[in-house]
């Protein structure tokens, strides 16, 4: 059986509202989270992931009710991120209606809430998130929001990560994010090698061929965008046929 390759469209939530950024920065407003939700699921789009970069409790909180109000009208998969500190934050993502949870900052402070998480409900609900970036010599992991640099570097983290229980990682390049020049493919390529569970690329789509490079190239399973879909560049439509040209086996072809 061929596994299809999937379109995931992130939305970046701040204070109720989506926005988007370069490099982690410069942030925009570009629309209320649950129409934009709605209308990429109409495009076509395979799952959809809500990042809360808001740093406060009321963020989270907000979060979680956009979600569930977001949840009660998809058909597809909804992965929440941002602020899971405990495995209860885990738990409350998906009770709002969440389908998988990723985790980030949590998981390097403390690793066992992947086991946590993957033993209380199941790996495939948790999504191990690693921002990366080369320092020149190897790929290190950032956290908060790709403020903080660990000691960690991003492949052996993420085999790491699989070990302790993560169903998937989504790997987004802090080099790459928001400048459209092309995912980080020797990244992606490297940690789609070491790791038996499915990677999503993320940071950097700007075209078309950007997502089928990810997916051949780069070997990921799937390819995360946002801003060219939110500045209307193109559309999951586009994206999908794209992929389908190129002889990747996609879902949910639209017209």
């Amino acid at each position: 059986m061929t596994l299809t390759r999937r379109v995931i469209v992130c939305l970046d939530v701040q204070d109720g509202r989506v926005v988007k950024g370069v490099n982690f920065a410069d942030l925009r407003d570009v629309g209320d989270p649950v129409a934009l939700a709605e209308r990429y699921e109409a495009e076509g789009a395979d799952e959809l992931t809500f990042l809360d970069i808001s740093a406060t409790h009321e963020g989270r909180g907000t979060l979680l009710r956009i979600a569930q109000r977001t949840a009660e009208r998809l058909f597809i998969p909804l992965t929440i991120g941002g602020g899971v500190r405990v495995v209860d934050d885990i738990a409350a993502a998906l009770r709002a209606g969440a389908d998988k949870v990723s985790v980030n900052s949590a998981a390097v402070r403390d690793p066992a809430i992947l086991t946590r998480g993957a033993e209380r409900f199941g790996a495939q609900c948790i999504v191990a998130s690693i921002d990366a970036k080369w320092d020149g010599t190897q790929y290190r992991v950032y956290t908060a929001g790709g403020r903080h640099a660990t000691s960690l570097e991003a492949v052996a983290w993420a085999q790491e990560c699989v070990a302790r229980g993560a169903g998937e990682i989504l790997l987004t390049s802090i080099d790459a994010d928001g400048r459209r020049g092309g995912y980080d493919l020797a990244l992606t390529r490297a940690v789609a090698r070491a790791v038996s569970v499915p990677v999503i690329a993320s940071g950097g789509a700007g075209t078309a061929a950007h997502v089928v490079e990810a997916i051949t190239e780069g070997q990921a399973d799937a390819a995360l965008v946002a801003g060219i879909l939110h500045d209307g560049l193109t559309t999951v439509v586009a994206l999908k046929q794209a992929m389908h040209a190129s002889g990747l086996p996609v879902r949910r072809l639209a017209a």
